[in-house]
């Protein structure tokens, strides 16, 4: 357990994650040293949403952990409350900074990660997989269209990165 914590931090501190499912790209590394996933769309301000039939699943991007650093805390939202795309869906403390968690589309919150009250740290080691934040039922599926891409997200994080 403490070499895994060890080996999640230094991965942390290096900005590399990994991901283990098959539906994922098994390793996916842009110039910014953070992974961005196929099957995804992103948020300008770090948040993802993989639509998965009649809900979507939502989180905050590996870029976004690593730039937060060490989390200790998420304010999760109420489920059966709504959304809208842009409103907060509750906020992410870190060792570094809190920060709000926007929501990417409009709906209804019909879970919440149960994992995260216990295991904050499961948005820095897994933030596409165990780190998932709630999944919403979406009222406009449209709103996933102006959304970035892949591609589209990795060019605006270097970028982004760059101006800093």
């Amino acid at each position: 357990m403490a070499l895994r914590m060890w080996a999640s931090s230094t991965a942390n501190a290096l900005r590399i994650s990994v991901a283990s499912k098959a539906y994922l790209s098994a390793f996916s590394i842009s110039r910014c040293f953070s992974s961005v996933l196929d099957g995804l769309k992103y948020s300008s301000s770090h948040e993802w949403v993989k639509h998965e039939g009649a809900v979507a699943k939502v989180g905050i991007s590996d870029h976004a952990q690593g730039h937060l650093g060490e989390v200790v805390f998420v304010d999760l939202p109420e489920t059966g409350g709504s959304v809208t795309q842009g409103g907060s869906l509750g906020a992410v403390e870190s060792v570094k900074a809190t920060s709000d968690v926007l929501s990417p589309i409009t709906g209804e919150i019909v879970d919440v990660n149960p994992k995260l009250k216990e295991a904050p740290g499961l948005i820095n080691s897994s933030p596409y997989e165990e780190g998932w934040i709630t999944k919403v039922k979406p009222s406009n599926i449209s709103e996933l269209e102006s959304l970035m891409g892949p591609k589209e997200y990795a060019k605006f994080c270097e970028e982004e990165d760059a101006a800093h």
